[in-house]
């Protein structure tokens, strides 16, 4: 991998490596972008998931999912899965961090998969200088 020395590729991990790869050849194939939007979409799906079954929690009296790992779920790219399950089954509605989180995130993420997708050329350049930000640390 040229431009970064072993320390830095240590660093990144493979999905780094992976955007890296990616931005220096200016675009991302369409069998590569519907299958990580089929990720997306998948985990998601599974966000939800964890987010219904913590309300069913919740009603049954049973063990619950720690308020945190739900706000990482969220964080790393469930903001959709979250928000949705927060409406539809009114699951942290009144949580004062999710009840800005969630939709603030789902709003932010919704923004960057479609600037991803209808401007690949330029959403890399950023990914490409952010990670450049990330090599000095």
């Amino acid at each position: 991998m040229s431009g970064l020395d072993e320390r830095s590729r240590d660093r990144c991990g493979g999905l780094c490596q992976a955007l890296i790869r990616i931005g220096h050849h200016g675009s991302m194939p369409s069998e590569t972008s519907l299958t990580l939007l089929a990720i997306l979409a998948l985990y998601n799906v599974v966000v939800f998931c964890v987010y219904a079954w913590d309300k069913l929690a919740a009603q049954n009296g049973d063990w619950r999912i720690r308020e945190d790992t739900l706000l990482g779920l969220a964080f790393f790219g469930g903001g959709a899965g979250a928000f949705l399950c927060q409406r539809l089954m009114r699951h942290k509605t009144r949580k004062p961090p999710f009840r800005v989180a969630l939709p603030v995130l789902f709003i932010l993420q919704t923004v960057i998969i479609g600037v991803a997708v209808l401007a690949p050329g330029p959403a890399l350049a950023a990914i490409r200088s952010t990670l450049t930000i990330f090599r000095g640390f």
